[in-house]
């Protein structure tokens, strides 16, 4: 029973309401943002080709970039007008005496008196953003690639032995062919422009002249005795 009783005591207080006196400032702010990102796509390492094999390289990629981004509002108002209203309080109330005095409320309330030009600053916004990428391409095997570059190197080696040997080749033939047609009285005029081509052969043995020549005759220095020739004769 006095549990029923205390219940309906509570139930029958009014409730206080509570004030609090803390101040809670609230402040508003708005911005926009723009992100920008620039993609760097991966390409190929830069390759050397060597006859039938290629041998990749480190390969270094500079980018160069230049972005513009451009905001504006729409529809644009350069001004805005702000009303200046009517505060004029003059009568509203009496003093003692029965004369009317303000009342601290306006006479004419909602009344405009003019509109004041109010500049919004609105305006487009233009940037220009420029900068430079750069990625480096580095082969990760490089016992593939020091093998390809010994290869490489063997194989610069050989063409250069194969010219050679058509150099040779070359040489040779044009000596046999210039001296073939020395032989036979046939050459370039001086002025052609093709006497260079047979210019440094020289025909050492031309037909039909002899060279000057001299032969030595062997001789003997021991004496023969008459009885060895008697004998001889016999």
């Amino acid at each position: 029973m006095k549990r029923v009783l205390a219940t309906l005591l509570l139930l029958s207080v009014p409730a206080q309401a509570q004030v609090s006196s803390t101040a809670a400032p609230v402040a508003n702010s708005s911005g926009s943002v723009t992100n920008q990102a620039v993609q760097v796509v991966p390409s190929r390492t830069t390759t050397f080709q060597y006859s039938s094999f290629s041998c990749p390289g480190t390969t270094l990629h500079i980018n160069p970039f230049v972005s513009t981004t451009t905001g504006w509002a729409d529809p644009y108002e350069a001004h805005y007008a702000d009303p200046v209203y009517d505060t004029l309080d003059i009568v509203g109330a009496f003093d003692s005496e029965g004369n009317a005095i303000p009342d601290g409320r306006p006479d004419n309330p909602g009344s405009i008196l003019f509109y004041k030009q109010i500049r919004t600053a609105q305006k487009t916004n233009f940037s220009i953003n420029g900068g430079i990428t750069a990625q480096i391409t580095i082969p990760l095997d490089r016992s593939h690639v020091r093998t390809c570059r010994a290869a490489a190197e063997k194989q610069v080696a050989l063409l250069d032995a194969a010219l050679a040997d058509k150099r040779l080749n070359h040489e040779i033939a044009r000596l046999k062919n210039c001296g073939e047609l020395m032989k036979e009285g046939v050459m370039f005029h001086p002025d052609s422009p093709y006497a260079s081509v047979c210019a440094d052969v020289v025909l050492v043995n031309p037909p039909g002249v002899i060279p000057p020549h001299t032969h030595s005759i062997p001789t003997s220095s021991k004496r023969v005795d008459s009885s060895d020739a008697e004998t001889q004769t016999q």
